[in-house]
């Protein structure tokens, strides 16, 4: 995962994705990335963002940082004027932000190892009915293999 963020960091600019961090005592227990990726739309590419990574260091579960970052991320690209968010994880936890099943919104899934329930999108304020299509997500995810889940018995 360290070499994931590292890659993606390289991606962020001042204009473009959002990296914030959590900090408790001088010390970093939280970060969340939000990086540029695209939305193959019939329209047009659209510029959206991917949600990942979110962590919390094991000790500062269940105190709010998590949730804290996402809700700051989530205004912050909201402002910038991204239209959509997505992610893979959890939609137990993901949900209490807006997010839903992507399929359900529209959406295609960039890789079939994805969960369904796993794909998960929120549609910002800039969002526009014709933005559906299959999420292409940015290079480093690929490089990184860190799309989808892997079959250890393939």
């Amino acid at each position: 995962m360290a070499g994931l963020v590292d890659s993606l960091r390289e991606t962020i600019t001042p204009e473009d994705g959002l990296s914030l961090v959590a900090g408790r005592d001088g010390q970093i227990v939280g970060h969340v990335m939000f990086t540029r990726s695209l939305l193959d739309a019939p329209r047009r590419l659209v510029e959206v963002h991917v949600f990942s990574p979110l962590a919390v260091l094991p000790g500062y579960h269940k105190r709010g940082i998590g949730s804290a970052l996402v809700r700051k991320g989530l205004k912050a690209v909201a402002q910038r004027g991204v239209p959509l968010v997505f992610l893979e994880g959890d939609p137990g936890y993901y949900s209490r932000f807006g997010f839903t099943p992507g399929g359900d919104l529209g959406f295609r899934k960039p890789s079939l190892r994805i969960p369904d329930s796993a794909f998960q999108a929120i549609r910002l304020p800039e969002y526009k009915p014709w933005m559906t299509g299959t999420l292409v997500y940015a290079e480093p995810f690929w490089r990184h293999d860190s799309v989808g889940l892997r079959d250890p018995s393939a």
